[in-house]
């Protein structure tokens, strides 16, 4: 008998940002020490831990036995403390708009299995988190990007959306800030796109505001806060902004202000609760982090901007690398100024990791085609090893 082969929907399946810790096992099983600055996980760095009042509480529930199955839809304090964030940020949000998932990606993937048949489209930044790619395709759907513009702190592009809209659109999606680049999109900006959608009645605002916190730019908004007909999924959770990406605890939250999404959120109820609940222990810390003081995230803030300044100022002092300033989040997206002086921006980032043992991401891996030039690094590591990491990468550029 033959060798079985995986799933053609699996097979296609590519995720830049784990794939690249491959090479980057191998190195470090030789007995190499990596700078790693590929991933967006807080944890994996030094002084930025999650806070203890969160800790607590998952301990609570885990000594006090609250760690059996809860409700599909999430445990009832829960909703009502995400339902009270989301109201402070502008919009209406009731306890019965919020559903808790097993993080964002989660939430991704049963709204896609909801709401997409054979043949729809989302439209979704270029570049791109990559479950954005991957996961649409599972349901038949076909993942089609817009421009955000490298030359303007990739900034979305309105009108590249409005000549991509068709019957088929089912979702557009707003990553805010954006993961890989950093852009904080305008008010005036959402709501043009708002404005695009509300022309196409079956289309759906995915507002990914995973990273709403970490904001440098001041225009951060809620994107369901800027509307008033067209239905909004507001994308968050524990990973980023409370830090503790591990627990995997995420939510979908509807602003449905014209009644139009009671198909897809009964389809949406009927996955939850066939897969059960999301994690009860960890449910419970996060209700500790949105209901205690978040006066600490300030600092935090502070912290992770000055490492972002420190990186922009070292990226301006290398000839061959240039970088948009970021607005928000905790990444940046430096342009490769030649990068066929290095054969492409993977070629790059591999010959980086062998020759310098420094890790970051590929650009071509967010969109082969609006981020081949350029690589995503994230600024949390501590600033001394950040200043090591780019006297590496100006080393290796003036190598070539």
């Amino acid at each position: 008998m033959g060798p079985l082969y995986a799933s053609r929907r699996s097979a296609s399946i590519e995720y830049a940002i784990r794939d690249i810790v491959v090479p980057a096992t191998e190195l470090e099983r030789k007995g190499h020490e990596l700078i790693k600055l590929n991933i967006g996980d807080p944890l994996s760095y030094p002084g930025l831990p999650t806070p203890p009042h969160m800790v607590e509480a998952f301990k609570g529930a885990l000594e006090n036995q609250r760690n059996g199955y809860g409700p599909s839809y999430g445990i009832e304090e829960l909703r009502v403390a995400i339902a009270n964030d989301e109201v402070s940020k502008g919009w209406g949000c009731e306890p019965k708009d919020v559903y808790v998932t097993h993080g964002v990606t989660e939430a991704l993937q049963v709204l896609f299995a909801a709401f997409l048949e054979d043949g729809d489209t989302v439209l979704a930044p270029g570049p791109h988190y990559p479950p954005y790619m991957a996961y649409p395709q599972m349901y038949g759907a076909t993942t089609v990007e817009y421009a955000l513009d490298s030359d303007d702190g990739w900034a979305i592009n309105v009108q590249d959306i409005r000549e991509k809209m068709d019957e088929s659109v089912r979702f557009i999606v707003i990553v805010n800030p954006n993961n890989p680049t950093g852009n904080v999109a305008k008010p005036s900006t959402i709501r043009e796109v708002l404005g695009i959608a509300s022309e196409w009645p079956n289309c759906t605002i995915i507002a990914d505001e995973i990273y709403d916190a970490l904001d440098f730019s001041g225009d951060q908004t809620s994107i369901a806060s800027q509307s008033t007909d067209v239905p909004v999924v507001t994308l968050n959770g524990v990973s980023k902004v409370h830090f503790a990406p591990g627990w995997r605890i995420g939510y979908m939250a509807f602003h449905d202000p014209m009644g139009r999404l009671i198909g897809p959120r009964d389809g949406v109820e009927r996955i939850l609760r066939s897969r059960l609940c999301a994690s009860t222990p960890a449910q419970h810390g996060y209700i500790a982090g949105l209901n205690h003081d978040r006066s600490w995230l300030k600092e935090r803030l502070v912290e992770i901007k000055s490492r972002v300044d420190l990186c922009m100022e070292r990226i301006d002092g290398i000839d061959g690398i240039s970088c948009q300033r970021p607005g928000g989040a905790f990444y940046l997206f430096p342009r490769i100024d030649e990068p066929s002086k290095f054969g492409n921006d993977k070629d790059f980032v591999l010959d980086l990791l062998h020759q310098e043992h420094v890790l970051v991401v590929h650009g071509s891996g967010f969109s082969p085609k609006y981020g081949s030039g350029h690589f995503r690094m994230v600024a949390l590591a501590p600033e001394d090893i950040l200043s090591e990491a780019f006297d590496r990468i100006d080393r290796f550029v003036r190598s070539r």
